[in-house]
Order: C-alpha cells, then structure tokens, then sequence
C-alpha cells in the first residue's frame, strides 16, 4: 500500500493536511535487521516550510501510518523555525546529528546520538539543527 507523507512531521501541520505527490510510505513487515531500516536512502521531501534561519531541507521514510498513529524516519539539514501550538503528540530517539530545542520560555537542550525526547500535543517552541539530524519519530494524534 502506499501513501503519501504530510508536508512536516513536527507541529507545523496536521495529518489532515493536503500532501505532497511522489512521496510515498513504505510498510515492512517485521524486520530481523533493524540497522538496515533505520539507515537506508531516504526520499527528498524538500525544503522545510516555515524556515527562519539556514536553508534546511528534509527527507525520510515512512514505515507506518493508519488509526491516528505515524512512525518513520526523518532527516534534515541545518537550519532553524519555530513551533506553535503543536497540534499532535511526538516521541523521537536521535539516530545521528545534532539539534537544539528551546520550548516557550526559552528553556533549551541539545540532542544528539541516542537522546530521546517527547514533545506533547500544544507544545511550543522551535528547532534549531546543528548538524544534519536523523531520528526515529513516532506520532499520535
């Protein structure tokens, strides 16, 4: 089966979003070689809207998308924006890169290798990647 992606995975739409043709889902089965799967090509899903500062660019693969859930792989570029009112739910585990959170009341933590964070439903904030960022995302409406 194959969908398509949202146009950004990280507060700044909804799943009810319009989304973006050729970019599609990829659903494996259950895997004996977890590395393959979390580090294999990813595909170019462009720009990042909203962006502030650098020229970040994404890219990623979804594994899973159906009952209010999404889990996938996303990768992006140096570059910063900002977050408001988050409109669902993301739990992530940094795979590789760096980035820096800083929530609303400028409260800030560096991520990288092996971090896991969660960023719950009307959180606020903004992302600012420092060095290209892979990470593992799972999101719940």
């Amino acid at each position: 089966m194959t969908r398509q992606r949202p146009a950004d995975h990280d507060g700044a739409t909804t799943s009810h979003t319009p989304r973006p043709k050729g970019i599609t889902v990829t659903t494996p089965s259950l895997t004996a070689n977890a590395h393959v799967e979390l580090t294999a090509e990813l595909d170019g899903w462009g720009p990042r809207a909203g962006a502030d500062s650098g020229a970040p660019v994404m890219s990623g693969r979804i594994f899973y998308e159906g009952n209010g859930v999404q889990v996938g792989v996303w990768e992006c570029t140096p570059g910063g924006w900002a977050i408001e009112n988050r409109p669902d739910h993301e739990t992530v585990q940094i795979l590789s890169g760096r980035a820096r959170l800083t929530d609303a009341d400028g409260a800030s933590v560096e991520l990288s290798a092996g971090d896991v964070l969660t960023l719950p439903k009307g959180w606020s904030g903004r992302w600012d990647i420092l060095e290209t960022v892979r990470k593992l995302y799972v999101i719940a409406e």
